[in-house]
């Protein structure tokens, strides 16, 4: 629950929207410097960025920080300023805790989203995309939704361009700030999206149409491991029938 020491806004909700994600690039063995464990395949770099055309987001947060797998020195990364990123080496997919401190002004708890790192391309073009060595993007769109904020972060939040999510009855008594790696305040809010990082119909109307032949090549494989299955099940049945003419001929 948020502090109630300070005077709230009431009736007010507002909310900041953000992307974060994660770009990896093979490493060029050609190109490749001598201080690279030699075990490391990619480098890449996990973010957390203003949806444009937003202005950068130190205005209402402090600070955040990366939690990278263990097997990393000093796994625990945290980025005081501007941009809010981790760049690293690896070999290795694994999930990232994303932890988010808001200025004292909000007198708000941190908030914790989760990324999963992808180094490798996924999908009905991963291989071309791996012939075109093109970098892999994994991107999500999110909102943290302040709802009756401290009259100063209020204040900060409106005289920054913030953005009203509601006002008035229907917010009072709503539970405090949040935000989750897969589900945001408001429900679904988690969307992957293009590396501009903008989101469109016609990007949605794409992977629609991605997800569709992706369905019908699913229903064509099924339908032919249905088919080998009979054919099996018809000659095992055959072979039986075969193996009892054969013993009562004897």
């Amino acid at each position: 629950m948020p502090y109630t020491k300070f005077p709230r806004t009431k009736g007010v909700s507002i909310y900041r929207p953000f992307i974060f994600g994660s770009i990896a690039e093979h490493i060029d063995p050609n190109n490749r410097s001598s201080t690279i464990n030699a075990d490391h395949t990619h480098q890449w770099t996990i973010y957390v960025r203003p949806c444009p055309p937003q202005p950068e987001l130190s205005y209402f947060i402090k600070k955040i920080s990366f939690k990278l797998h263990e097997t990393y020195t000093n796994s625990l990364r945290t980025i005081e300023a501007p941009p809010f990123e981790v760049t690293e080496t690896g070999w290795g997919e694994f999930e990232v805790q994303i932890k988010i401190y808001f200025v004292p002004e909000a007198n708000e708890k941190p908030q914790t989203i989760w990324h999963h790192l992808k180094l490798h391309p996924y999908g009905p073009d991963a291989e071309r995309q791996r012939e075109r060595k093109e970098p892999v993007i994994s991107e999500c769109y999110e909102e943290v939704v302040f709802n009756e904020p401290v009259e100063a972060f209020y204040d900060l939040l409106t005289s920054s361009g913030g953005v009203s999510a509601g006002r008035g009855k229907g917010s009072k008594g709503s539970k405090q700030a949040s935000m989750g790696g897969k589900k945001g305040a408001q429900g679904e809010k988690v969307a992957e999206l293009p590396f501009d990082g903008t989101y469109s119909q016609k990007e949605e109307g794409r992977e629609l149409d991605r997800l569709g032949q992706a369905i019908k090549t699913v229903e064509i494989m099924v339908k032919e491991e249905r088919t080998k299955l009979e054919e099996r099940e018809k000659m095992l049945a055959e072979l039986k029938s075969d193996g009892s003419t054969a013993v009562k001929a004897r």
